[in-house]
């Protein structure tokens, strides 16, 4: 209900009450007159009856006396005799013609005044009498007669007499106050809002929305005060306005309330409330209208939180904007307006500025000052969108103008200017359009096939490259599939590359392909969707690469790994057999010199002895060469069998195993990891490395000790020694094949060619430190993830 319905209801309760005042005053008035009239009848009453019997003239200033209209008739409604106001009453004189009062009746009261005429025939009077009637012109009246009957001298009823009074008034005022009751009863049930009637705070009555607004029936609340179910939002000294209401103090207030619900949640409501005083200021009842308005305070922090974004928005964006109103006054603007146009003020103070002195006061800043504000003006005079309206300043900036009308369902309401800085952009734009026509030369002539494809596979552009490679011109290959132009031998491919396309996945392939010639060719293609503005793809990209030649050394590398790979095969083969074939002579050799020395010892003198001996060092020393030079061809060949290795163990192993002269000690300062790697393999990288450095410490006391440290990605071991050192032009040479140092026969020259072999099978490096005289340290790395 709005403010307006909310007077109206007032007025109309205004009304009802002066009516009621007025109506019981009449009444007042009219019972004492009636009171006054029957005891007048009494007393006429008998003079009626003499004068009746005398049929004398002096009844008529009996009449006279009587103010209201008085009538007297006989039992069949004819006039006997009537007064001055009865005659100007009901319109006609009785001494002129014959009048019958039952044709004034209404028809709707004929059967009621029937009723009350035999009424007044048994009890002798009649009281309150109301009735319409139809008086010349078809006038309508509401009339209220107390009559009594007229008695001869034996009390028989010869006539009736009677005073009407006109209630017509009266009547239409009552008639309308039950109208506006009904009225008023029927808008405050259904009205939207909730009513309340309450007496010193305590609730009396309630309409039906204000019981289903908080979920309670009309007994829950009846003698409930509003503060046990509300609570104002806001309390002003801590006094409650209803307080001060119910002590006479206010008459009016309206406030945001929080209702408690019969479930336990609550709503805001917004609480009109009035005092009705009587006549001595007495506070009686207080009427109460509330509206809901939970979803409205929702909808404004809504509003408000979106006005603040939209402010914060506005504030920080690199555009800058003005919002005009209809008259013409600058609504809002931002920060990046005030910048463009170097305008020192604050946007907050540029509210309301007219706006057309703001452009004469900026056009000094254009190039061309009086078309920026004719430009203006034609853009208002048509009030059309404008988009991208393009301005020179002559700092040279330049700016992209944006106008935007504003319009509320035909009502204009204003418009908006948006200003963009597009200098860097323009001049991107044209080293952009320099850089299209330079690419577009590139791509025209570079020896990359091109091809632009639609969704349907169906060429749009192709370069000079292509169709080189393909050997047709460009106008027949344009506006043709180019899986039907083109021979694959493999067609099913590009279906299914053109998919992936239409999927957006960019990718490079090979395909065999046949030219126009009939040649077969091998081309590495790669290709990418084609997306427009809106990022649908609309077809793809391929740029071709001839790869043909390529292919051709490709297959011959293959050709020659293979036989390298055989021809590797056949060498360990032959190593194999070589080893074994050149063994089997040297074991023969080493026997014979063995029966030798055993059968012709006591013979051979000193010299002959020796010989043999030295025979037996030669054979051995053949034999460890023979048995290095197969290691080493395998060392590289053979399948790593990695497992986990526990460099602890090995170490002793190789400790227990080979020969350390006593004077040398093999220690392991700190315990070694366990790695994965081939336990063969590792063994063999740590023995010939300690076993060349036990047998050259010269010193008292030898110290040979393998260390270790965690490299990130690799174990860094280092096997050190205080021998004799090795100089410095051999730290490289000695991981070369039958390199060794000085003229020790014992050394193969093979052992650290075998360390480094096996080094790089896992990824890692070998080297050396040393001075001669002060000791070596060897060092290499294995990667701890070397598959």
């Amino acid at each position: 209900m709005d403010n307006k319905e909310v007077v109206l209801l007032k007025k109309a309760l205004e009304r009802q009450k002066k009516a009621r005042k007025q109506a019981e005053r009449i009444l007042e008035d009219k019972s004492k007159e009636l009171y006054d009239v029957t005891h007048h009848l009494r007393e006429s009453n008998q003079k009626l009856e003499n004068l009746l019997s005398e049929k004398t003239s002096e009844l008529d200033g009996i009449f006279i006396n009587i103010i209201d209209p008085y009538v007297v008739m006989d039992l069949q409604f004819n006039v006997i005799n009537m007064n001055r106001s009865a005659k100007e009453f009901l319109g006609f004189d009785h001494l002129e013609k014959v009048v019958n009062l039952s044709q004034f009746i209404h028809p709707d009261f004929l059967a009621y005044t029937q009723e009350s005429m035999s009424s007044m025939m048994e009890v002798g009077s009649l009281k309150n009498y109301r009735a319409k009637i139809i008086l010349d012109g078809g006038v309508e009246k509401w009339i209220q007669i107390n009559a009594s009957l007229v008695y001869d001298k034996n009390q028989r009823p010869i006539a009736a007499q009677g005073i009407i009074r006109d209630i017509s008034q009266e009547t239409e005022v009552k008639r309308l106050v039950a109208e506006q009751k009904a009225q008023l009863d029927i808008i405050v049930e259904n009205s939207p809002l909730g009513i309340v009637l309450s007496v010193d705070g305590e609730i009396l009555k309630t309409n039906n929305t204000f019981l289903e607004m908080l979920g309670y029936n009309e007994k829950e609340l009846k003698n409930v005060s509003f503060k046990s179910i509300s609570q104002p939002e806001k309390v002003k000294g801590g006094i409650y306005s209803i307080d001060e209401m119910c002590a006479g103090k206010l008459d009016k207030f309206t406030e945001v309330w929080r209702f408690n619900k019969k479930d336990g949640t609550t709503i805001m409501g917004k609480t009109m409330m009035s005092a009705i005083h009587d006549d001595h200021r007495k506070t009686d009842y207080q009427v109460a209208i509330i509206e809901d308005i939970s979803h409205q305070l929702e909808a404004d922090r809504k509003l408000k939180a979106s006005e603040n974004r939209l402010s914060a928005l506005i504030s920080n964006l690199q555009t800058g904007v003005l919002l005009e109103d209809e008259n013409g006054k600058v609504a809002l603007t931002n920060q990046m307006f005030c910048n463009i146009f170097n305008i020192k003020n604050t946007p907050k103070n540029l509210i309301g500025v007219d706006c057309e002195e703001s452009e004469k006061e900026n056009k000094k800043l254009f190039k061309n000052p009086d078309n920026f504000v004719t430009r203006i003006e034609e853009i208002l005079a048509k009030k059309e969108p404008v988009l991208a309206d393009e301005l020179e300043m002559l700092d040279g900036r330049v700016l992209a103008r944006d106008f935007i009308p504003i319009d509320n369902d035909g009502d204009y309401k204003g418009h908006l200017w948006a200003y963009h800085d597009i200098t860097i952009s323009k001049n991107y734009r044209k080293n952009l359009e320099a850089q299209r026509e330079k690419y577009g030369s590139i791509i025209a002539n570079m020896n990359l096939g091109l091809v632009e494809v639609d969704n349907d596979d169906i060429i749009q552009m192709v370069n000079q490259s292509f169709c080189n490679m393909s050997g047709y011109e460009s106008k027949y290959l344009i506006g043709k599939v180019a899986s039907k132009v083109v021979r694959f031998k493999d067609g099913g491919i590009i279906e299914k590359k053109n998919k992936n396309r239409l999927g957006g996945i960019s990718e490079s392939y090979e395909v065999e392909v046949v030219d126009k010639n009939d040649n077969v060719k091998h081309w590495l293609i790669s290709g990418a969707p084609r997306y427009d503005d809106t990022g649908s793809v609309i077809g793809s990209i391929g740029i071709h690469l001839d790869i043909t030649d390529q292919k051709e050394l490709e297959l011959q590398k293959e050709r020659l790994l293979k036989d390298l790979e055989n021809s590797n095969q056949g060498l360990q083969e032959y190593a194999h057999i070589v080893s074994h074939d050149l063994k089997s002579p040297l074991r023969s050799i080493s026997a014979l010199a063995t029966w030798l020395s055993d059968d012709y010892k006591d013979v051979l003198d000193e010299s002959g002895r020796q010989n043999l001996d030295l025979m037996q060092e030669k054979v051995a020393s053949m034999d460890k060469l023979i048995h290095g030079i197969l290691e080493y061809s395998t060392a590289n060949s053979s399948a790593l069998d990695d497992s986990k290795v526990n460099l602890n163990e090995v170490i002793t192993d190789i400790g227990e195993t080979i020969y350390i002269p006593e004077h040398v000690k093999l220690v392991i300062p700190k315990p070694l990891p366990t790695i994965m790697a081939d336990r063969i393999k590792v063994h063999q990288v740590f023995q010939n490395i300690i076993g060349n450095a036990v047998v050259h410490i010269e010193r008292e006391e030898g110290l040979v000790e393998v260390l270790c440290k965690d490299d990130g990605e690799f174990w860094q071991f280092t096997i050190s020694d205080n021998g004799v050192g090795i100089p410095e032009e051999y730290h490289k040479k000695i991981f070369d094949i039958f390199q060794s140092i000085g003229n020790n026969e014992r050394s193969t020259g093979i052992g650290l060619s075998i360390v480094k072999k096996i080094v790089d099978r896992y990824q890692g490096n070998v080297w050396v430190d040393s001075a001669v005289g002060e000791g070596t340290q060897f060092h290499f790395t294995i990667k701890k993830h070397h598959n």
